[in-house]
């Protein structure tokens, strides 16, 4: 019997709010979409789920222009000035035409009036939320709504492997003298079957997140390796800007454990007048920039580590309790249970917090569309770079990019659907299945655990919040050498989740680092001591 093999014309890796988003748009106009999740259908996480803050919508006070001079300032001007003027251009028609009216997502509404909350680096209200779990409440409904559309295979517990490309993959030899490189579909691994499935597509856009899981303190969800970034770096496309990565600086710290990931205590608290104090109750934030507590997550991240190496104390606090006016466990409820939980009561004592990997700035090149410079694949949310965020991205900016730039994509694909969604004849069978290791080494799960504590460990002590070139140097090195030794792991071990997302992590690890020892330049989240 041959081995699993499929063709369609979209595939959609990652099922996110980019992913969801990308595939819905382009099903309602009749174009077949298979998208790859890689989770259990009963399990699905991503990091838009656990979006606690909110979406930024508008206020009608606002002057023009002004939402675009806090994305700049917060991005430290090293932002795509078409981009950010796109996404404030089309930002608030995508979320009322989307979310709000096709959608109808119950954000918070005083009756019937939408509620705005303000985050740190914004100039006033602006954001829509639902309570603190607003990333909860729109994917429950985008999950319903894809499993519904008969035009979405959705295929689950799949973890992509490799980028299908045609000079890389293909046995037709006169097709590697083309100069243009074409995507034309992935590698996908079923964990159910443990077989590799080739999927073939004319277009396929990479929705897969970030990075934040190769630290080893981290607010995302397990998935957060890059393994976008890996799969199209290997593949030949652009990648940029690999040196942000956005350290959120409240997540809960509940010890010198380090759990899976650390839960995020969102910046909207800072918005309704939280403080960050130091262990003496004073309050520190005036001493590093006027804003204060409102200052943009890089400047607030990196005073949290000054503060921590002068004091040596393991944590600072933040005091909602004496300067929220509203009802905490009311307006933040999913923080208030958690954090009850765990035995904190913070409607009476501070919130003890440290900074954790949160969110990369970087990752694929692309344009307005999504497109990248690899011929059929498209990027969109997290791993991409639109050129947004610069060097710093601006709070709850990121479910908009995703929101506006995923149907931004699917609008193109649809425009050109008669040269987009169809695969020539000629590439359906120029792709070889999945070669197998021939050995039968049962996988090491120790092995494969020292190994991450290693990556994890070098990117938080050397490509972490404050970095030297020394640490980045010692930091490539170590990571060059692990990727070697993982390289022949990788080839020589039975195919498996784990071995795959060791692979791509290592890979994504070396990337990043190697872009921080490249940009000489401190600026924003990429803090260079030297």
């Amino acid at each position: 019997m041959g081995k699993p093999r499929m063709t369609t014309p979209v595939l959609v890796i990652g099922s996110g709010l980019a992913g969801c988003i990308t595939s819905l748009t382009l099903a309602d106009a009749g174009i077949s979409v298979t998208l790859l999740n890689a989770d259990d259908e009963n399990q699905s996480m991503n990091n838009s789920y656990l979006a606690q803050g909110g979406i930024i919508y508008k206020n009608q006070e606002e002057e023009a222009g002004l939402l675009e001079k806090d994305i700049l300032v917060a991005g430290r001007k090293e932002n795509s000035i078409n981009a950010v003027r796109y996404l404030c251009k089309h930002g608030a028609d995508a979320v009322k035409d989307i979310l709000l009216d096709k959608y109808q997502i119950d954000f918070a509404n005083k009756d019937g009036e939408l509620l705005l909350t303000k985050e740190a680096g914004h100039s006033l209200a602006r954001i829509l939320y639902v309570g603190d779990h607003t990333g909860k409440s729109i994917m429950d409904v985008l999950k319903q709504k894809v499993a519904e559309n008969p035009n979405i295979q959705l295929l689950n517990n799949r973890t992509a492997i490799d980028l299908l490309t045609t000079q890389h993959h293909c046995k037709n030899i006169q097709l590697k003298y083309s100069l243009k490189n074409q995507c034309i579909g992935a590698y996908a691994f079923n964990e159910k079957t443990n077989e590799v499935e080739t999927i073939l597509a004319a277009t396929t856009i990479l929705c897969t997140g970030g990075v934040g899981q190769l630290y080893l303190h981290s607010t995302n969800v397990a998935s957060s390796i890059g393994s976008g970034l890996s799969m199209a770096t290997r593949a030949g496309a652009t990648v940029h800007n690999c040196q942000y990565v956005q350290f959120h600086p409240t997540a809960l710290y509940e010890g010198t454990t380090s759990a899976e990931r650390r839960f995020l205590i969102t910046e909207a608290i800072r918005g309704e007048g939280a403080k960050l104090i130091d262990d003496n109750k004073n309050s520190f934030m005036k001493k590093y920039d006027p804003r204060a507590d409102l200052a943009p997550r890089d400047i607030v991240a990196q005073s949290i580590v000054e503060e921590l190496l002068k004091t040596g104390e393991p944590c600072v606090y933040l005091d909602a309790a004496n300067h929220v006016k509203q009802n905490i466990a009311k307006r933040f409820p999913t923080i208030y249970k958690y954090c009850t939980e765990q035995g904190f009561d913070i409607e009476k004592t501070p919130i003890p917090v440290v900074p954790a990997a949160h969110y990369f700035c970087g990752g694929i090149l692309t344009n307005l569309q999504g497109k990248t410079t690899l011929e059929r694949l498209y990027a969109v949310g997290e791993v991409a770079c639109t050129g947004v965020h610069g060097a710093n991205r601006l709070a709850s900016t990121s479910l908009l990019e995703a929101l506006v730039f995923a149907h931004s994509t699917a609008e193109l694909i649809i425009n050109t659907r008669k040269n987009s969604t169809r695969l020539p004849k000629k590439f359906h069978t120029i792709i070889p299945d999945w070669e197998n290791s021939t050995t039968n080494i049962a996988i090491d799960l120790a092995l494969i655990a020292q190994d991450w504590a290693t990556i994890r460990n070098t990117m938080w002590n050397y490509v972490g919040i404050t970095r030297t070139t020394k640490r980045l140097t010692r930091a490539y090195f170590e990571l060059d050498a692990l990727s070697k030794t993982i390289h022949n792991f990788y080839t020589e071990s039975p195919i498996s989740k784990p071995v795959i997302e060791l692979f791509h992590g290592c890979q994504a690890a070396k990337i990043i680092t190697r872009a921080a020892l490249q940009n000489k330049k401190s600026i924003g989240c990429h803090y260079r001591k030297n």
